[in-house]
């Protein structure tokens, strides 16, 4: 019996179907974070997942010896938001971002955008540099 892939590993799913689940301004929206977060990365989006829309990859490992693969720079259209994966602890790292940013949520490694609008372009651009920065693999 073969292995099932972990959940969170890249798919040949097309990248429209899931801005599809996206409509109205919102889908406009998720396609500028495509847009950005391709130039920033300089990689091809692939669906990680099913529902995330990811650009390259990096292996990670814990302490325990658990490991994995996850994208560099992602993010997941929504009905209601937008949800930004960014580096671990990036509010903390990079507070007055997070103040310059505008109306948000953020949890561990996830940033919440109900809209783009008054969000902070540069500050969301900053962000994601320097997330970037912390999980590319040296070399790249």
């Amino acid at each position: 019996m073969a292995a099932k892939p972990p959940a969170m590993s890249p798919s040949d799913l097309p990248v429209a179907q899931v801005l599809d689940r996206t409509t109205g301004p919102r889908r406009a929206e998720a396609e500028e974070l495509l847009e950005l977060l391709g130039e920033i990365s300089g990689e091809q989006p692939v669906v990680w997942a099913g529902r995330i829309i990811g650009f390259g990859e990096y292996e990670y490992r814990y302490e325990s010896g658990r490991g994995g693969r996850s994208p560099v720079l992602a993010f997941a259209p929504g009905p209601t938001k937008h949800t930004i994966y960014l580096v671990n602890d990036f509010s903390q790292r990079w507070p007055d971002l997070m103040a310059r940013l505008g109306k948000h949520r953020a949890s561990k490694v996830c940033l919440y955008l109900t809209r783009l609008t008054g969000v902070d372009r540069s500050a969301l651009r900053q962000l994601l540099e320097h997330s970037l920065a912390e999980t590319r693999p040296p070399g790249r």
